[in-house]
């Protein structure tokens, strides 16, 4: 039988082996070593040997996991400066508010969580008084993703800090009123203190790569200095299980951004139990992050461990550490030393021997309460070798206790997440072991009193040095007063007036075309920013390459293939273009870090991220509310959109719903432009209301989604039409008449009004003709650009009724007057022009490419969606029918005539 652990051919070194003798002898050394003092020894030595190796930049495999104790020994430790007894006190006063608040505000039935803070108060406090630099500091500071739940402890902060009174943390999630505090972090809802939010677990870290990165290009591109910036992510060991969690790990070590630390929370629970039950997810963790080229700091047990391993001559408590699974530690948190003694010491004689040494206090110490994540030495020395260390991004692995200092009831339970308060009596408990001068009497008819040493004590002075020090309070989001940007030259914009006579034009090229032309701009073409997963070949983006660069730290190390073409590959260390690779979420994370550096940096950046719609807001929409939620301004642009309109793609590639999805965001406006001057003049009036004189009382704070199409047709000129500007930005304007199209109807011929949106408006226009040609109705065509902002407008109108202020909807506006009824067509559902179905006073109908798609020419995929120009003639000539002026024959004729 073949021995299964002995070293198979495949495995050894295709190398020649230059000195088998010597080989032999280190082979011969291992195998001495491993009978003398047994396979433990000889394991350590390797573990040794291969960390001085990897330490001497030899090249070898790295290890994927270490012993299951910190990775910084406590002799390398460094003395904390400033003063750790005031220190404790302040996170004392931090603990306590932060449980006062959510207990207060559970009589509302408003929830809250208590315990995530309590484990991580120290992670929190050593940054907030040793690390985390303000807004006043060199640059533009440090960006903070505090983890979501929690906040309650930041509040606790800042009331302690003067920057949040009582009545506000008793408002704690009650903003109705408009003095609450949001749940989670939250710039739109608390925009003076909160830059990220957080609370939609996952897309915390993969933002925050993105955001180093974005830092980092900023910085080669010239923009702004943010070397002095550094990103910190806190978050929780079950919130890794996100595939957005780990998605740009590789991204990270790659480009080396030794400016990002991922602080993760290991007290191993999720929100119902254990992270890892049967398994031990910091050692998972770290051979994650180790495979992927990350720095690892583990910090794992306080003080009192130093003890026991300094006991520990055998190796057998290592060894017994590293066997144990997750929930056992969770289960020792909760019991006796007797316990702790049988089931942890008892099974090695080695371990027997060490716990007769110990007394059951020591044990109960070690077990219950010392934990690397609740020392302030411990996690100082982490950070610090976190700042200092170059070359790769951080990740701090920091075991804690979930629900530490509140008492036996809460500590590791698997329920503490769902626990949203503590009786008085707890609360007393919870005082006495924080020595806090909180007396009996302040709890008055039960109520639990928030705690403040005063304005002028020795805390809060210590606390506001500290931070004055580090340049100001955090976390704090400012938006820095800059000039608005100057509008791009006119010609831009004019060029597409003319249309573009015989030549077919697809909007996706229009779109490319307009902005190649505003980033050559003078004054702003610097501040647009690029961005594409991967397919700008496919959108005709190719030839930016040479002109813009690709974005890249490295530059270009390499002679690109196409080097001697027009349109070659260019990468540079200041390149303009970020081309992610195939991830939509990373390309999202880069709009969200540029969409917002006007706020995060005090730098206007004009972003733009094109993508197969069917891969937007369907696969990243998540995302696009997070870009909402933190105030980002950009253009978002779905190319290749519409259901029919991606000959061949088929079922996975057609989009015939995002219109729907980007409808539910508040802070998108969503444009379907059919022709190229709208995209024009839809793009000049975001980059006015977002990054230049805004309306009165329009926000800024809003981004914009444009479906462009792949469909190469004539590009219009722009119509005389008056107020067609206003028409395009509002959402929708009459194109032509049957008369100004060149149709001269019969005399009171029967008419219709048709209105379309991107691609569409083509099949209503030959529709337009075979009615006034083959069947005497004339019709009107209408461009709608807009169906949501349609919607919005008689939205707002109607919240304006309510108030006792008449307004009339502008689509009501729009179609005063126009005769007949309404026949609205897309290449989406029909839920798409249905939104402004309510506010329409003639008769509606609609067509709509509901269902899935299919894989086919676009004339067949129109066809089998009955949206083609001749479905909606036949439709038309049916709502026109019902009506009684055509014959109802006419119908059935059509269908016939057009096989339908």
């Amino acid at each position: 039988m073949t021995d299964p652990n002995a070293i198979q051919p495949s495995e050894l070194d295709q190398l020649p082996d230059r000195d088998p003798e010597e080989t032999a002898e280190w082979q011969a050394s291992l195998d001495a070593v491993t009978e003398a003092a047994g396979p433990h020894r000889a394991a350590y030595l390797m573990r040794r040997t291969l960390e001085r190796a990897e330490g001497a930049g030899i090249a070898l495999p790295k290890l994927l996991e270490t012993d299951y104790v910190n990775s910084i020994p406590t002799a390398a430790e460094p003395a904390v400066p400033g003063d750790e007894a005031m220190e404790q006190r302040i996170t004392a006063w931090n603990r306590w508010n932060a449980a006062a608040m959510v207990t207060r505000g559970s009589k509302y039935g408003v929830g809250g969580h208590i315990a995530t803070f309590a484990s991580a108060a120290w992670l929190y406090e050593t940054g907030f008084n040793h690390f985390f630099k303000g807004k006043e500091a060199d640059g533009s500071g440090d960006q903070l993703y505090i983890q979501g739940h929690a906040s309650p402890g930041i509040y606790a902060r800042a009331f302690l800090d003067g920057r949040l009174n009582e009545e506000q943390l008793d408002n704690f999630r009650r903003e109705a009123g408009g003095n609450g505090l949001p749940s989670y972090p939250h710039p739109r809802r608390l925009p003076w203190l909160w830059e990220f939010p957080t609370v939609s677990m996952g897309l915390g870290p993969l933002s925050a790569i993105y955001q180093a990165r974005f830092n980092r290009y900023l910085t080669n591109r010239g923009i702004k200095d943010t070397s002095a910036s550094h990103v910190w992510a806190f978050l929780g060991d079950g919130e890794m299980d996100e595939p957005e969690s780990t998605a740009a790990l590789a991204l990270a070590a790659r480009e080396e951004l030794d400016n990002l630390t991922f602080v993760i929370n290991c007290n191993l629970q999720r929100l119902d139990g254990p992270v890892r039950a049967n398994f031990k997810i910091v050692q998972e963790l770290e051979a994650q992050f180790r495979g992927a080229g990350w720095n690892v700091i583990k910090t794992l047990w306080g003080t009192a461990w130093d003890e026991l391993f300094q006991l520990d001559t055998t190796g057998a408590l290592v060894r017994r550490l590293r066997q144990v699974p997750d929930a056992q530690i969770q289960t020792y948190q909760t019991r006796d030393a007797a316990y702790i003694r049988q089931d942890f010491f008892g099974g090695d004689p080695a371990l027997v021997e060490l716990a007769k040494l110990l007394s059951d206090d020591k044990i109960l110490e070690c077990f219950h309460l010392s934990r690397g994540g609740h020392e302030a030495r411990k996690v100082y020395a982490a950070y610090k070798s976190a700042v200092e260390h170059k070359g790769a991004p951080t990740v701090i692995l920091a075991q804690t206790v979930k629900g530490h200092t509140l008492g036996e009831g809460f500590a590791s339970k698997n329920a503490n997440h769902q626990m949203k308060k503590l009786t008085v009596d707890e609360f007393k408990n919870m005082r006495d072991l924080l020595e806090l001068p909180i007396k009996d009497s302040d709890f008055v008819d039960g109520v639990v009193p928030y705690g403040h040493p005063g304005a002028d004590s020795p805390e809060v002075r210590y606390l506001q040095e500290r931070r004055a020090a580090l340049g100001g309070p955090a976390p704090a989001r400012r938006v820095h007063p800059v000039a608005p940007l100057p509008a791009p030259a006119e010609k831009a914009f004019a060029s597409f007036d003319k249309g573009s006579g015989s030549q077919n034009v697809a909007t996706t090229m229009a779109f490319v075309r307009l902005v190649k032309d505003l980033v050559r701009d003078k004054e702003t073409g610097k501040r647009w920013v690029p961005i594409v997963p991967d397919e700008a070949r496919t959108f005709g983006m190719e030839s930016l390459f040479p002109s813009l660069g690709i974005y890249s730290p490295k530059g270009q190390t390499y002679e690109p293939v196409d080097r001697d073409q027009l349109m070659y590959y260019k990468e540079a260390q200041n390149g303009q273009i970020l081309n992610e690779g195939i991830t939509e979420a990373g390309s999202m994370a880069d709009f969200i870090a540029a969409s917002t550096s006007y706020a995060t940096h005090g730098e206007t950046m004009i972003p733009f991220y094109i993508f197969y719609s069917m891969f937007g807001w369907q696969r990243t929409a998540d995302q696009m509310w997070q870009l909402g939620d933190q105030l980002g301004r950009g253009f978002l642009v779905g190319a290749t959109a519409g259901r029919t309109t991606l000959t061949g793609e088929g079922l996975q590639h057609a989009d015939g719903h995002s219109p729907v999805i980007a409808a539910t965001n508040p802070a998108a406006l969503t444009y379907d432009p059919a022709f190229a001057y709208e995209v024009a003049v839809i793009v000049k009036d975001g980059l006015r209301r977002m990054y230049g004189e805004a309306a009165p009382g329009e926000d800024q704070n809003v981004f914009y989604y444009l479906t462009v199409y792949n469909e190469p047709l004539p590009q219009p000129a722009k119509p005389s039409v008056d107020a067609i500007d206003e028409g395009i930005v509002k959402g929708l304007y009459r194109f032509n008449t049957a008369e100004s199209a060149g149709i001269t109807p019969p005399a009171n011929a029967p008419r219709i009004q048709l209105l379309g949106s991107g691609t569409a408006i083509h099949w209503a226009l030959k529709a337009q003709q075979l009615l006034a040609e083959e069947w005497g109705v004339a019709a009107d065509v209408w461009s709608a650009t807009s169906w949501s902002e349609l919607r919005r407008d008689a939205l707002e109108a109607d919240e304006a009724l309510l108030r006792g202020e008449e307004r009339i909807p502008f689509v009501r506006q729009a179609l005063q007057g126009a005769e007949g009824p309404v026949l609205a067509v897309s290449d989406y559902m029909r839920q798409v022009p249905d939104q402004i179905a309510q506010w329409v006073e003639q008769d509606w109908s609609s067509l709509g490419a509901d269902g899935f798609g299919l894989s086919d020419t676009r004339e067949a995929a129109r066809r089998h969606f009955g949206v083609d120009a001749e479905s909606i003639v036949v439709a038309a000539l049916a709502q026109l029918a019902g009506r009684g002026e055509v014959k109802a024959t006419a119908v059935k004729e059509a269908r016939a005539k057009y096989g339908l």
